[in-house]
């Protein structure tokens, strides 16, 4: 999986789409499903990817700020990549890692600056659709999504330990302006310390609202209580994300994200784009 770059994923999104219809019995893009991604927002999508296919979600970069009196650390993400691969009508395989990880953080009170940078932890896992496999389809739909994270991060770029956790994605399409979405998580999270899981738990919920056919804008918010042995926290952050379909099945998008209490990063700004095959 460490093989995986930026530099390939930019290349697949790059590809024209008529290499790939030249398959014998591949469906072009119009017999495919509506392009649905999992980015931007806080919240998880239900919906699959068409059974062999390939979809890719790249972040391109992705900067955090989490300050306090004592303290204050700067994340920067490069290559958040996700495959998300159909298997069935209705099942998908994921598989996310973060190329590029950096680091910087400064002690006030020690007056020391650390960096540090290397790759991410490796995430698998296995979405399981319920209802409405498909974003167009009006109504509820629902889906299950358990995943586990390995630590494959070098220089803090990872959390250092295993974690496993289940999302469980639920949204509402009132018709094709305006869709309801909450996304409730469980997670057996890495300790503080890099070693050993704890508790965590919460939810994340937003709308989503089509501002054309093209253009997509999701207020959300998030709650997680994290029951860290060191510092049981509850983290909060409200985000505003905009998408636009540059292509059938391209799109580009950027996030706004902003802690709503002090347990919770100060800031968080991101954009990527998406592609299905």
């Amino acid at each position: 999986m460490r093989k995986l770059c930026p530099a390939l994923g930019l290349l697949l999104l790059y590809t024209p789409q008529g290499a790939y219809a030249q398959d014998s019995g591949s469906p072009s893009a119009s017999e495919l499903r509506e392009l649905c991604t999992e980015r931007p927002g806080l919240t998880t999508a239900a919906c699959t990817v068409d059974p062999g296919h390939l979809q890719l979600e790249v972040g391109l970069a992705d900067w955090e700020r989490d300050k306090d009196p004592d303290e204050r650390k700067d994340t920067l993400k490069l290559g958040d990549i996700q495959l998300r691969y159909g298997l069935a009508a209705q099942t998908e395989v994921q598989i996310s890692w973060s190329a590029y990880v950096r680091t910087v953080t400064r002690d006030y009170q020690a007056n020391v600056l650390e960096r540090a940078h290397g790759i991410g932890d490796l995430t698998i896992g296995l979405k399981q659709n319920l209802k409405h496999p498909q974003e167009k389809a009006n109504g509820l739909a629902a889906g299950m999504l358990p995943y586990i994270t390995l630590p494959t991060g070098t220089n803090q770029g990872g959390d250092g330990d295993w974690s496993a956790g289940l999302v469980v994605p639920l949204s509402y399409k009132f018709n094709d302006t305006l869709l309801l979405a909450v996304s409730p998580r469980a997670e057996a999270a890495v300790d503080e310390d890099r070693s050993g899981r704890h508790f965590a738990y919460g939810a994340a919920a937003g709308i989503q609202i089509s501002l054309s056919d093209k253009i997509r804008m999701s207020p959300e918010v998030e709650i997680m209580r994290d029951r860290d042995p060191a510092d049981v926290a509850t983290l909060a952050s409200a985000a505003l994300s905009l998408a636009w379909r540059i292509k059938e099945m391209t799109q580009l998008d950027v996030q706004y994200v902003a802690g709503l209490n002090s347990d919770t990063p100060d800031v968080r700004l991101a954009i990527g784009i998406s592609r299905k095959f």
